[in-house]
């Protein structure tokens, strides 16, 4: 290892001591939590926002729906284990810098670099076979709700949670940077599959990801791929 035990700080120290028992525990705790976080941040805002609706009706809330967001839930708690085996073996390394500045400058290329991955990976989650094998059960949402964000196949789950694995074993990031992160990803998340418009439209001047940007993905599925920005759909020709 590159590193030992007694070289952390206490919460981590705390966390390094977990058998894999707890940390499966840990990690389903965690994920559930997230999941009935996003659901309750959805409809509050659904009931509260005065702003139009995108599109009349939501997307119907069915059981095979349900299972699936389930499926996603044991998925990124996977995934969350995965990034513990790596941790605990030294391949990703948790970096020390608490100032607010190198928080914000570490949460910031986080998001723009997993933008720029998850750009390319939502493309090719587009083409004629994979969409076919993996994507399209997403994209039965036309018009969404409080599930769609969890609506993915297990493999986009992994996928996209081992996009996030690779930048951490390549940089030292820091546990707040990491988790303020995952934080903003999935309100992001919640807020970008609402039917109704959150952002001001003044907002896509500034190449934000907003509702209405994501909304017209789920229309126009040749359009608007990207997740927190609309810089790559720009740069790339795949704006609307």
């Amino acid at each position: 290892m590159n590193y030992y035990a007694s070289d952390l700080s206490g919460y981590l120290y705390l966390f390094w001591q977990f058998s894999w028992p707890q940390w499966l525990v840990f990690s389903l705790i965690i994920n559930v939590f997230l999941y009935l976080f996003s659901i309750g941040l959805y409809l509050f805002i659904d009931r509260t926002c005065r702003k139009r609706a995108l599109q009349e009706k939501d997307h119907p809330v069915t059981k095979s729906d349900l299972y699936l967001s389930f499926l996603t839930i044991i998925c990124n708690s996977l995934v969350m284990l995965i990034g513990v085996f790596l941790w605990k073996n030294g391949w990703i390394q948790l970096g020390s810098g608490q100032s607010a500045m190198t928080v914000i400058l570490e949460v910031a290329v986080l998001l723009l670099l997993m933008d720029l991955l998850m750009y390319f990976f939502h493309y090719a989650a587009h083409l004629p076979f994979i969409y076919k094998l993996l994507h399209g059960k997403h994209h039965e949402h036309v018009s969404t709700n409080y599930l769609s964000l969890f609506v993915l196949h297990p493999l986009e789950t992994i996928g996209f949670g081992l996009m996030m694995l690779v930048l951490l074993m390549s940089y030292d990031f820091s546990v707040i940077s990491i988790s303020v992160y995952l934080l903003i990803n999935l309100i992001w998340g919640t807020v970008g599959h609402l039917n109704r418009e959150f952002f001001p439209a003044s907002f896509d001047r500034f190449f934000v990801g907003t509702t209405r940007f994501h909304n017209l993905h789920h229309q126009d599925e040749t359009k608007n791929f990207g997740f927190y920005t609309s810089l790559w759909d720009r740069l790339f020709g795949t704006y609307k």
